[in-house]
């Protein structure tokens, strides 16, 4: 299993970038797909879920902000960031879970400074 992250970047609080993630090597049509984030000096944190069927999970600090959703035909990931904080300054980091293992991408830096 392969995941390729993209779409990181810096921006201006109050913007908004979108991630993506594309995995390969496998069928993923039973297994959940999600985003965590990984501040500096800080462990690694859930952002959002999802299911094969969109059922969606959210950090109570990313309500109403992010949004994540995919793409089956292309067993693709993606994290819609909204009105961003400095605070969710972090590499970001997609992954799938399959049964009990779960499979990283490389991460993407996302920085919010103006």
């Amino acid at each position: 299993v392969q995941l390729q992250a993209s779409g990181g970047g810096l921006v201006q609080p109050g913007g908004s970038l979108r991630l993506s993630c594309a995995a390969s090597g496998s069928a993923f049509s039973r297994d959940v797909m999600g985003w965590y984030r990984q501040a500096p000096g800080k462990e690694r944190d859930l952002v959002a879920t999802i299911t094969f069927g969109g059922t969606t999970n959210y950090a109570d600090s990313v309500k109403g902000r992010f949004t994540i959703s995919r793409d089956n035909a292309k067993n693709t990931v993606y994290l819609q960031m909204n009105s961003l904080k400095p605070e969710d300054t972090a590499v970001y980091y997609c992954y799938v879970k399959k049964g009990s293992i779960n499979y990283w991408g490389q991460g993407t830096q996302v920085t919010v400074s103006s």
